[in-house]
């Protein structure tokens, strides 16, 4: 149908004098006004004046197709068993036989135009609905091609208008003149400085900031008080050496010099029951076994006290407290021993194991882990026993309060790849109940 293409082709070329473009809310009726005129003419309709109606009902009688009247609502059987069914889209059937107009058996111009058609219409919504198209730059450098391409007149189809070309001008002039950014004030300082100086205030609650700032100094930082008094508020810390110890800095100091001692029983496998008397140092959590017997009279605990001192003066160790309960075994004479070294005597309140607590938890331990575990036959088995269970928890048991190390042991001295390098040994403890692992030769 050459009247129809090129009628549809004249309504493409038109600029905005003509045909009104697609840049409108009333574009897609302009759109089924002109399909509707192609139509017309390409079937011999060529009335201007005729209604899109009368147009397809023209349309359908060259086709060889006819309407079909509307039967009588009261007449019965009015619809006859050759009617064909209703179209469930009759409201669109219209329209559908305009498009299918635009089909050819070459299938090339007509339905090129249609496309045509079809973008523009969509082309219209999306400039309804959209205000302001993100371009990239990928974008704009095909639009800056195809205009070069494209007429003048078929400009209208580009959603860019000169105010854009405008902005993307101002866009260029502005990054022209533009220093690169750094942002205002001083240079930021180095997150490893920060966390040094947090350090420093943690670790010696009684510096200030000008005595943080002379131990940087020592450590060729150069930093001012007045960065190092910002850093210490901002993380929540008095600049000033104001700042008290906590309570575990200010129990860790002060269990340097403290001793807990208590008594617990032992049951043998007669029924015979042992009392063992032992001391621990609350710093280093180090255990001394003083030693076991079936009668705690004031001589015995007396003597036990005095070896135990001796012990403790061999490793350096100056008692400065030592917690008991007043259980009637302390005598005065035990009290004595360590008062003339220097020591003071606090006693816990009655019933009050926790206040002892740190000796009351080491009981536990030795039970759950040595004692529930083995039958014990005699003082000498005991002591063996004990004396076994006590090396081990010195030597090599790790500790939740002194980070996972042993009391005196110096594992912790060694690196990581040191204790991972070659055979891992086992040594097995009281036969076997508990296992160390040592790093073999």
């Amino acid at each position: 149908m050459p009247g129809a293409e090129g009628e549809l082709a004249h309504h493409r070329m038109a600029g905005p004098a003509e045909s009104g473009g697609l840049n409108t809310d009333a574009d897609s009726g302009r759109c089924g006004t002109v399909m509707l005129e192609v139509a017309s003419r390409s079937f011999g309709h060529g009335c201007r004046h005729c209604s899109p109606r009368q147009v397809l009902d023209s349309v359908g009688a060259r086709r060889g197709t006819r309407r079909v009247k509307k039967p009588d609502p009261g007449a019965r059987g009015a619809r006859s068993a050759t009617m064909p069914p209703r179209d469930p889209l009759s409201p669109l059937s219209p329209l559908r036989r305009v498009l299918g107009l635009f089909r050819s058996s070459e299938g090339t111009a007509a339905e090129a135009d249609l496309e045509i058609v079809v973008l523009r219409h969509q082309l219209a919504i999306l400039r309804r609905q959209v205000k302001r198209p993100v371009y990239r730059r990928t974008d704009r450098a095909f639009l800056a091609v195809a205009s070069r391409v494209l007429p003048r007149e078929m400009w209208r189809s580009f959603m860019v208008r000169p105010e854009t070309l405008l902005r993307w001008h101002r866009e260029l002039v502005r990054r022209k003149w533009t220093k690169p950014h750094r942002r205002p004030g001083r240079p930021a300082i180095d997150p490893e400085t920060r966390n040094l100086v947090l350090r420093l205030a943690r670790e010696n609650p009684r510096w200030g900031y000008r005595r943080i700032r002379g131990e940087l100094l020592g450590l060729g930082i150069r930093l001012s008080a007045t960065s190092i008094a910002t850093i210490l508020r901002r993380s929540g810390l008095s600049p000033s050496p104001r700042r008290g110890p906590t309570w575990g800095q200010f129990l860790r100091s002060q269990a340097s010099g403290i001793l807990a001692c208590d008594f617990f029983t032992v049951e043998t496998l007669l029924l015979k029951t042992y009392y063992v008397l032992f001391f621990i140092e609350l710093k280093t959590r180090r255990v001394h076994i003083a030693g076991a017997t079936t009668n705690p009279d004031s001589a015995w605990v007396t003597q036990q006290a005095r070896n135990v001192g001796c012990d403790l003066r061999d490793v350096g160790v100056v008692p400065r407290f030592l917690i008991r309960d007043r259980d009637t075994k302390f005598s005065p004479s035990f009290d004595a021993v360590f008062e003339a070294e220097g020591a003071r005597i606090i006693t816990t309140p009655i019933r009050a194991p926790n206040a002892n607590a740190h000796a009351e938890r080491w009981v536990g331990t030795a039970r759950s882990e040595c004692l529930d575990w083995i039958l014990v036959r005699g003082r000498r088995h005991l002591e063996r026993v004990l004396g076994e269970y006590v090396a081990h928890y010195n030597d090599h048991r790790p500790h939740r309060a002194i980070g996972l190390r042993a009391p005196t042991s110096e594992r912790d001295r060694l690196t990581a790849p040191q204790l991972c390098r070659g055979r891992i040994a086992r040594r097995p403890i009281l036969g076997g109940l508990i296992n160390e692992y040592v790093a073999a030769a």
